[in-house]
């Protein structure tokens, strides 16, 4: 099954048609695409029961993000060992965690603002909580997934570089830069969401390209590891990290810049593509 946020409502597609949720519903569940996850055990079983077939045969309407507002967002960094390896760092021995600042969601339809010169790539698999999670064994932690879907975890390098300690956070939380989409979709209905194949292209050209097999911590450690020490609620987003290939690592750098079409594909779970713009320039205080 996949969520869609479709101009701001929520549908989802059994595989036979798109369904607005709240008019087929009957309002039982709302039209906020972030709502649903608070009710996901029941929105699960009157979506596998009680759904009438979709008629629509493709979106009709702007894709945003599946997750517009999530309560908290993680990432990962170093998740691979290839990209541990281009940047010139060891594979870790425990995840590296930072945040992500939620106001930095943006979705297919977006235009995301290029802040500086030296803007970054990163597809990643993304993991949307359906269910609260506190010291959850990684054997457990599917259990509590809502669904997945493509990420690309934005990077401003000058900005996470600048100084003598780098600067994750805030250099991967601009405007824009945590792209999601084009939907979610639904564990179940991915063959084997341990083990699925990521791409990514820029311009029509492949600069990344691997499994999520090879994660150093899978979706299982990295929610036992995060609820370990903080709770995971419906909703919330956790990017899993990038293999190698991104724009830091060539000889020389390639950044972004805004006439790029940037185009992340994970196996069974589809394609986000993210273009990007200028940002304005800014009016002197």
């Amino acid at each position: 099954m996949k969520i869609l946020n479709i101009a701001g409502r929520l549908w989802m597609d059994d595989g036979q048609g798109f369904v607005d949720v709240a008019q087929a519903s009957d309002g039982r569940f709302g039209s906020d695409p972030q709502a649903v996850f608070d009710l996901w055990p029941q929105f699960r079983a009157w979506a596998r029961s009680s759904c009438p077939v979709g008629a629509a045969t493709r979106p009709p309407g702007p894709l945003g993000s599946p997750v517009p507002r999530p309560g908290q967002m993680f990432a990962v960094g170093f998740n691979y060992a290839d990209h541990a390896d281009e940047l010139g760092d060891r594979s870790p021995a425990r995840p590296v965690v930072f945040p992500k600042l939620p106001s930095c969601v943006s979705g297919p339809a977006d235009l995301v603002p290029l802040n500086g010169s030296q803007i970054d790539w990163e597809v990643e698999l993304v993991v949307v909580m359906g269910a609260r999670a506190r010291n959850v064994a990684a054997s457990d932690a599917w259990r509590h997934v809502a669904g997945l879907t493509v990420g690309q975890d934005i990077s401003d390098r000058a900005e996470q570089f600048e100084g003598d300690t780098p600067q994750y956070s805030l250099a991967k939380s601009l405007p824009g830069f945590g792209c999601l989409g084009p939907w979610m979709v639904t564990p179940d209905d991915v063959a084997n969401p341990d083990d699925l194949a990521i791409t990514c292209s820029l311009n029509g050209e492949t600069v990344q390209s691997s499994r999520t097999a090879k994660l150093i911590f899978g979706v299982g450690d990295l929610i036992e590891f995060i609820s370990a020490r903080v709770p995971l609620f419906p909703g919330d987003v956790i990017f899993t990290g990038t293999p190698s290939g991104v724009g830091l690592s060539r000889r020389p750098p390639r950044f972004l810049g805004p006439d790029d079409v940037l185009t992340g594909t994970i196996e069974g779970i589809g394609e986000l593509q993210t273009r990007f713009q200028a940002a304005p320039e800014r009016t002197p205080a």
